[in-house]
This record gives structure tokens, sequence and C-alpha cells, in this order.
């Protein structure tokens, strides 16, 4: 069984069963079993995870991606601080960049407010944290490779027998 293959169907669609993935793969149930089991356990497998349009549910939330300038430290260069900022609820990515700024700080909170005040009060105090520069995501499109909100009308013909 090919385990790349196996991390893409998950990756594409978690709700699969070990049955269906043992179809698609054209190997033994239990052999997809172990082979989640093994990925979970050594944690190529991280989490497994909705995609929530929280718009259409009714609830408003703000995002936005904070670009954060550091002082590498001593050993550990970036890491440490960015452990840090991870350990906040607020933030849901962290990932360093190549370029004008150090760290993409991703965060969501339920106003601008919130938000802002998270990054005054919490992010930018952090020993180490040069700057930071807030970009609020207005409207999003696309997201982990799902179109959030497709108008375009299907245009195929209906085929009835």
């Amino acid at each position: 069984m090919n385990t790349l293959e196996l991390l893409e169907l998950l990756e594409d669609n978690a709700r699969l069963t070990p049955e269906e993935i043992a179809v698609m793969l054209q190997a033994d149930a239990g052999e997809v079993r172990r082979a989640i089991q093994e990925l979970e356990q050594n944690k190529t497998i991280l989490k497994y995870m909705t995609l929530v349009n929280w718009e259409k549910a009714g609830e408003e939330k703000v995002s936005a991606m904070i670009e954060v300038r550091i002082t590498p430290q001593r050993d550990v260069g970036f890491d440490a601080v960015a452990r840090r900022i991870c350990r906040f609820p607020e933030v849901r990515s962290v990932r360093l960049m190549s370029g004008a700024y150090d760290l993409a700080v991703f965060i969501e909170g339920r106003t601008m407010r919130e938000v802002s005040h998270f990054v005054a009060t919490r992010l930018a105090t952090i020993e180490g944290v040069i700057s930071t520069t807030t970009h609020f995501v207005l409207k999003t499109y696309k997201q982990d490779g799902v179109i959030v909100e497709d108008s375009e009308e299907d245009r195929r013909l209906i085929v009835s027998p």
C-alpha cells in the first residue's frame, strides 16, 4: 500500500472509512487501519479537520495575517519566539518566511478591535519582536483548496435516461 496515496486521500476527505480507502487503494481494510494508526502515533497525521463557512453558519469572525519581524536568539534562532506565539489560543498558524519579515502569524477573533488588542498588548510586547504589520482579511475566496462561495451556476446540460 502506498502511504503517500493514503495520506492524499485522507487530506482530501478525512471522513473516508478504512474500508472505502482499502477499495480505492486495492488494499486490505485491516492494513489501512494499521497504517492510519501508525501515522497518527508518529504524528504524520496531526489532526482531522472540518472546514466551516462561519459566515453561512451565522457567526462573524475576523481573520488577520500579521507580519512579524523578530530578532533571532542565539542558539535557537527564530524558534523560541515562534513557539511562544504558537501558545496563544487566538493564533491559528505561524510560519517562518523568507523576505521582508520573519514570521507570518494568522489569527482569528470576534472583532477587529479584539484582534488589534491582541496584536498591541500580547504579540508586539514579546521580547525579541521588532515590529508587526497587521493585514485584515476582507473576504475569503478559497481556503485549504476549497472554493468558499462558488456563485458560478452549473452550466452543464441535464442528462436523463
